[in-house]
């Protein structure tokens, strides 16, 4: 996930590099901010994928709990 986030960062850096001479500032602007947020939208589904596992592995859920929030946020994700 950290990789993907690294990547999106680079994306977000290049586009706003080589889009400024012809998009103009605030184009530009509300594509890196874009891209940004969707990189921490993402990062956050990672974050709480890894804690619904560790509640499945603590006993707090059951597996079915699990398959249901699993796919919540498969659902809200672009990666998944």
């Amino acid at each position: 996930m950290k990789k993907l986030f690294i990547a999106l960062a680079l994306l977000a850096s290049t586009m706003s590099l080589s889009s400024c001479g012809y998009l103009g500032g605030a184009a530009t602007g509300a594509g890196v901010g874009t891209l940004a947020a969707g990189g921490g939208y993402e990062y956050n589904a990672k974050r709480q994928e890894d804690r619904i596992k560790k509640d499945l592995d603590a006993g707090t859920i059951n597996q079915s709990e699990y398959d249901i929030r699993k796919d919540q946020i498969k659902r809200m994700s672009l990666v998944y």
